[in-house]
């Protein structure tokens, strides 16, 4: 699975949207248009921890406050909509690739987080939060691609791609494991997880403008270095190694490691309730990258609080935000409900002490960039996708990459 970076998809229509739970009020109906109520969007695995944290914000400040869940593949693009329709809410919770977005639809608004706020937070986190110069979101979690070893079948994390073949093979080759690696690739590839492999080779997605922000005008897909990348990507591939395959996918590649039938699994945290549930025995490391390449920089996602441009109360929206979500009470509720390292430094390091994958997963994203915030990137999924996994069912790579820098470069325009 791809962790919470949604592209845009149509509005589904009210009745999609579930009130997860109603502050101040207990009446379960919707908000009512009266100045003085505040609404927050947030997918179903939020809206629970939130509630608390709404109904306490309300009462202080003699105010209604909903927090409304809605489908995590649906709620940007239904809040694009709503925006422009005039009935979106005050606060939207999401990912930080969709600023981009969000600021070309004119849809979120900065943020202003005093300097002695913004240093309790990680740099990484801020930064993947900041977009031409400015802040459009306040941090609360963090995620990024890490290799989880089943440390019966491999106790040594491999220090390079080959290592990690090679011992994978091996134990194929012995009868011990059906596949080399858990890599979802599936038949229309996967950019997400395949990122790191892509990166250490040399490849690029986009090159970076003065400010060190990607450039859309500066296409990495097609060039000479992106091509002899998705080269190195084809030796692991179906007619290569074999341990990148397009029959492995997001359906199936959690149960493959579950069930110990392969070694190694790239994956994020997402994965690490279910790896406990079948009660392998686990380790945590960095993706390795090839053998006398570059470090493998897997993308780094960042899960944020947004102001809607368009809510009626943007004062109490910024105030909600940075009250709570700079606070470790919310912090802490949100890791909780779904451990991913924290942003606020201080409960990360109050969490560390007693999740010691913690360490682990930050080590992990150690060389991760942020994944680019820029509405260019929505083009890139499709048609690059599609062009690694024909690289690794054995196209030739000059070809498949070709045919994705044409698609890319005729949606950017």
């Amino acid at each position: 699975m791809r962790p919470r970076t949604a592209t845009p998809r149509a509005l589904a229509g009210a009745a999609v949207l579930a009130l997860a739970a109603t502050a101040c009020s207990g009446s379960g109906e919707p908000a009512d248009d009266a100045a003085g109520s505040l609404v927050i969007w947030a997918d179903p695995e939020r809206t629970d921890v939130l509630a608390p944290f709404a109904e306490e914000f309300g009462e202080a400040n003699g105010v209604r406050v909903e927090v409304q869940s809605l489908p995590v593949d649906d709620i940007q693009g239904d809040f694009v909509t709503a925006h422009e329709a005039g009935s979106g809410p005050d606060i939207l919770v999401g990912a930080h690739d969709w600023i981009g977005n969000l600021v070309q639809n004119g849809s979120i608004d900065p943020v202003q987080l005093p300097g002695d706020v913004r240093e309790r937070f990680d740099e990484g986190a801020v930064d993947a939060v900041t977009y031409q110069g400015q802040l459009y979101g306040v941090p609360y979690a963090m995620e990024s691609l890490m290799l989880v070893r089943n440390t019966e079948l491999a106790p040594e994390a491999p220090a390079t791609v080959e290592e990690m073949v090679a011992t994978g093979t091996a134990l194929k080759e012995d009868g011990e494991v059906d596949e080399i690696l858990g890599l979802q690739v599936s038949q229309t590839g996967d950019p997400f997880h395949l990122q790191p492999f892509y990166s250490s080779a040399g490849g690029s997605l986009f090159g970076t403008d003065d400010e060190g922000d990607p450039d859309p005008s500066d296409l990495g897909v097609g060039t000479d270095a992106s091509v002899e990348a998705m080269e190195k990507v084809a030796e692991l591939g179906e007619d290569g190694d074999g341990a990148l395959k397009r029959s492995i996918d997001g359906d199936n590649v959690g149960a493959l490691f579950e069930r110990g039938e392969t070694p190694y699994f790239v994956t994020g945290p997402w994965s690490l309730a279910g790896i406990k549930d079948a009660g392998v025995d686990y380790a945590i490391s960095p993706v390795p990258g090839f053998e006398g390449m570059d470090e493998a920089r897997p993308f780094l996602g960042v899960q944020s609080f947004f102001v809607a441009s368009g809510g009626e109360n943007k004062v109490l929206a910024e105030e909600f935000i940075v009250n709570n979500v700079a606070q470790p009470e919310l912090a802490t509720a949100l890791y909780e409900a779904d451990p991913r390292p924290p942003a606020l430094r201080e409960v990360f390091e109050a969490a560390e002490a007693d999740d010691p994958d913690l360490a682990a997963m930050m080590e992990a994203a150690e060389q991760a960039e942020p994944m680019p915030a820029i509405p260019e990137m929505s083009a890139v999924w499709d048609p690059f996708g599609k062009a690694q996994a024909a690289v690794i069912g054995g196209e030739d790579p000059a070809d498949a990459v070709a045919s994705a820098e044409q698609a890319i470069s005729e949606q950017i325009g």
